[in-house]
C-alpha cells in the first residue's frame, strides 16, 4: 500500500534491547511518521549491565530517527516493570493524542500495518463497537471471510492501535473482577467452558496476587466486558523478534505465525460487524493452548474412569 504523509501518532515503548530496537525503528522509518512518542523504562536497582543496555537503547533511538519527525520522550529513572511501566507509557501517550498506534521494542511491522491502522482508526473513530486494531494474525493462513480483516474478541497487542476514549475505560487493577465473576458475566462472553475457565484462572491470579507482571490481561478484560470488537488483518503484519533471554515474558520458543505479507493495494472492509467465532476458537485452541488443555482433561477423565472401574471390581471381588 502506498503511504504518504503519515500523520497518525506512534508510541514506541523501549527498555533494554538496543539490537531489537534498531530493527523496530527501521520498520517505522519506511513510513516516516511525523509524530513519534518514545517511553523508556529504567534499569533495575543496582544492575549496572542493565543500566548500560537502557542507555544504549536510548542512544539507538536518537541516532536512528533521522527523518523529519517530532519526537517526544518519557524516561523513567527507575524500573517500573511491565504492568506499571507500559500502562504509564500508554496513559502518557493518550494524554497527548486522541488516537494512535502502539509498538513495543520487539515488534517489527510490515509497512501495510501502519496504513491498516490509520485507515481503521478513521473509519471506526465514532463507532464504539470497535475497540482495538491488531496487527498480528494467528490463523495459520486460514482466511476468515473475503475482506481484508475480520473481527475477534481478544485484543492482540503485538502491534496495535486504539482511541483515547476506549483506553480511558482501562483499569490496570481490574477492581471490578469480583463482581464480574460473581454475576457470571463471562457465561455470556465465552460459549466454551474450557476457555472461560482458562481466563477465570488468569484473572483470579492477577487480581489476588498481581501475577504476572503485565498490563495486557487488564486490557483483555476491559474489551470483553464492553463487548468490544477487535479488527484483525487476514494477513499477518507483525513479526515479534523478542523471544530471547532479555525478554520479560517471551523467553520460550516462538509460536509459528504466517510470514509478513502485504494486505493488498486496497483495504476491503467487512459488510457486517460480528465476531468470527471460528477464528476465535482456532486461536484459543492453537495459540493459547486450549487444544492441549482439552487433551489433558480427557486423559485425566479416562484415568479417573479406569481407576473407578478397578476400584469397583475390587470391591465386588472382595464381597464374593
Amino acid at each position: 500500500m502506498d503511504i504518504k504523509d503519515f500523520s497518525t501518532p506512534i508510541l514506541l515503548i523501549v527498555w533494554r534491547r538496543p539490537k531489537e530496537t534498531i530493527k523496530v525503528i527501521d520498520s517505522i522509518r519506511k513510513i516516516k511518521p511525523k509524530k513519534l512518542f518514545i517511553s523508556c523504562d529504567g534499569p533495575s536497582l543496582g544492575n549496572q549491565e542493565e543500566e548500560l543496555k537502557v542507555k544504549r537503547t536510548q542512544e539507538v533511538c536518537k541516532e536512528s530517527i533521522n527523518w523529519d519527525c517530532e519526537v517526544k520522550w518519557q524516561i523513567s529513572e527507575t524500573n517500573l516493570g511491565c504492568k506499571i511501566g507500559v500502562t504509564r507509557a500508554i496513559n502518557w501517550f493518550f494524554n497527548n493524542v486522541k488516537e494512535g498506534i502502539i509498538l513495543e521494542d520487539d515488534i517489527v511491522a510490515h509497512p501495510d500495518f501502519f496504513a491498516f491502522c490509520e485507515n481503521l482508526l478513521e473509519k471506526y473513530r465514532m463507532d464504539k463497537r470497535v475497540w482495538c486494531i491488531s496487527g498480528s494474525n494467528n490463523q495459520d493462513n486460514i482466511p476468515r471471510g473475503e475482506s481484508s480483516y475480520y473481527f475477534g474478541k481478544i485484543p492482540l497487542i503485538w502491534g496495535w492501535a486504539t482511541w483515547k476514549n476506549r483506553w480511558d475505560e482501562y483499569d490496570i487493577d481490574i477492581k471490578d473482577w469480583p463482581h464480574i465473576k460473581s454475576t457470571n458475566m463471562l457465561a455470556n462472553i465465552f460459549e466454551d467452558k474450557i476457555e472461560k475457565e482458562y481466563w477465570i484462572n488468569i484473572w483470579d491470579n492477577f487480581y489476588k496476587n498481581g501475577n504476572p507482571d503485565t498490563w495486557d490481561y487488564s486490557w483483555v478484560l476491559t474489551c470483553l466486558i464492553n463487548n468490544a470488537l477487535i479488527a484483525i488483518p487476514n494477513e499477518n503484519l507483525i513479526n515479534n523478534i523478542g523471544f530471547n533471554c532479555d525478554a520479560t515474558h517471551t523467553k520460550g520458543e516462538k509460536k509459528s505465525t504466517s510470514i509478513l505479507k502485504s494486505i493488498g493495494d486496497k483495504i476491503v472492509h467487512p459488510k457486517f460487524l460480528v465476531c468470527d467465532k471460528k477464528a476465535e476458537k482456532y486461536q484459543f485452541d492453537f495459540y493459547f493452548g486450549g487444544n492441549s488443555i482439552r487433551v489433558n482433561k480427557n486423559l485425566i477423565m479416562r484415568i479417573k474412569n479406569k481407576l473407578k472401574r478397578i476400584f469397583k471390581f475390587k470391591i465386588k471381588t472382595t464381597k464374593q
